[in-house]
């Protein structure tokens, strides 16, 4: 089961994103989320319900009921605005570059640490599995590999921002 401050990650990873509407569902517990297309400001209420499961207790053979008791968790005020994909213009110019893409929905890092050196820089050449950056989703720091190998043409996001899966990271020209 999720933990309320797991399910404030969630709201505000999706509150950051595009992304309109989410559902999960694990182990009975089911979350949804749904944003407001508006250009009002709105709030989204998601209410966690966990399943009210009859448990035998094994020992003295009486019956335990555990009830559930639901919560709900507003989101953040704030209106998702459409991801611009700048890749797609430059791409369909010169088929010779391919794009570094997310492989999930985080925040970017291009290096290690804010006072470390960052893993890539415009120019440079990468291989298929040199890393280029991080992606943080959930507490976990993810390190992206290149899949590509040549020179990183261009840096389609900027450090600390949110990106969404299958969005171009990187411009890279291959060898």
């Amino acid at each position: 089961m999720l933990k309320i401050q797991e399910i404030r990650e969630i709201i505000k990873l999706i509150d950051q994103s595009s992304i309109d509407k989410f559902t999960y569902e694990a182990d009975g517990a089911k979350i949804k989320i749904v944003k407001s297309n508006t250009t009002a400001t709105a709030m989204a209420p998601v209410q966690v319900q966990m399943p009210v499961p009859d448990v035998q207790d094994s020992t003295s053979g009486a019956q335990v009921v555990q009830q559930a008791v639901p919560e709900t968790v507003e989101a953040p005020k704030q209106v998702a605005k459409p991801v611009a994909e700048p890749a797609a213009e430059v791409k369909a110019a010169d088929p010779s570059l391919k794009s570094i893409v997310s492989p999930m929905v985080g925040t970017f890092y291009k290096s290690s640490s804010p006072e470390a050196a960052a893993f890539v820089q415009v120019g440079q050449k990468v291989g298929t599995e040199d890393v280029v950056c991080i992606v943080e989703a959930m507490k976990l720091f993810n390190e992206i590999e290149a899949e590509v190998s040549g020179e990183i043409v261009e840096i389609l996001v900027k450090d600390g921002q949110l990106v969404e899966y299958g969005q171009p990271l990187f411009l890279v020209k291959e060898n």
